[in-house]
């Protein structure tokens, strides 16, 4: 991370710091309109006031902290779908139901690599309650719905540790894909309600087509990237994933990804049972 205090933090710095907030913003929101609406609205504060970075903070630790003011003045909504339609009505009553500040915890420190120290400084807490709101985070986020996922990965070894971090959290995995037809073929035989991609393929082909097609099948299933190469998703075009995680992974970055995105599919539309039952 950059050295570089805030106040000095230069407009080329923010700007290489900006696709990881707006990665940050979509899984908080669950959107990519309402999160790059969030990240648009941050930028204008600090063209505005570069005050709001904060003092003695790094360059990405100020610009994340910028976020947060706009984030909590606004009361931390989620989407930016129908107000009036059921499931997302039920979606919001599930994510008042989850500790205060924990899933921006738990996203700052498993998703974009920040210590709790600087949590602390982003969101203007200390180290130990930040770590304090990660490990409730955990704890809440993988009592939601259990689910079916497809891997769509050609490395075996990367499959199966992606497979057993998915089983381990309490779903089912309905298979692993290597190439985009095979994808296509075992996603049409059983839908999954979450897939897991990579982008580049054995067969050279794309994990990005393979999902365009899924999701031209059957609509909104939630999707996580896991590729050595971000750069071909965070290039502000539509659609971008809500979730994307750069190889190498973590575990923790898996974990808390795949549990973010089952907390949204969570509504009526999860053809799944609760964890345990």
């Amino acid at each position: 991370m950059s050295t570089t205090s805030a106040a000095a933090s230069r407009p080329d710095e923010i700007a290489a710091d900006l696709p990881f907030l707006r990665r940050y913003a979509r899984a908080l929101t669950g959107s990519q309109t309402s999160g790059d609406s969030f990240a648009a609205a941050t930028l204008e504060a600090i063209i505005e006031d570069r005050s709001v970075l904060g003092h003695g903070t790094s360059g990405r630790v100020g610009l994340f902290r910028a976020f947060h003011m706009i984030w909590s003045t606004a009361g931390a909504p989620m989407g930016d779908g129908d107000a009036g339609n059921r499931l997302e009505a039920r979606a919001q009553d599930h994510m008042a139901g989850l500790t205060a500040n924990t899933r921006e915890a738990l996203l700052l420190n498993s998703i974009e690599g920040f210590s709790f120290g600087e949590i602390g400084q982003i969101m203007d807490v200390d180290a130990a309650e930040a770590e304090g709101l990660v490990a409730i985070a955990v704890t809440e986020m993988e009592r939601t719905m259990a689910g079916r996922v497809m891997i769509i990965e050609d490395e075996p070894i990367i499959a199966m540790d992606i497979s057993s971090i998915v089983t381990e959290l309490g779903h089912t995995v309905t298979g692993i894909a290597r190439t985009r037809a095979a994808a296509v073929e075992l996603g049409s035989s059983d839908r999954p309600d979450l897939i897991l991609a990579d982008i580049q393929l054995a067969d050279n082909s794309s994990g990005i087509d393979a999902v365009n097609d899924l999701l031209a099948q059957f609509g909104n299933i939630p999707v996580i990237f896991i590729t050595a190469f971000p750069e071909r998703l965070l290039t502000g075009d539509r659609p971008e994933p809500a979730f994307l995680i750069s190889k190498p992974y973590s575990e923790e970055q898996v974990r808390s990804a795949v549990s973010q995105a089952l907390f949204f599919r969570s509504t009526e539309s999860l053809t799944a049972q609760p964890v345990g039952r």
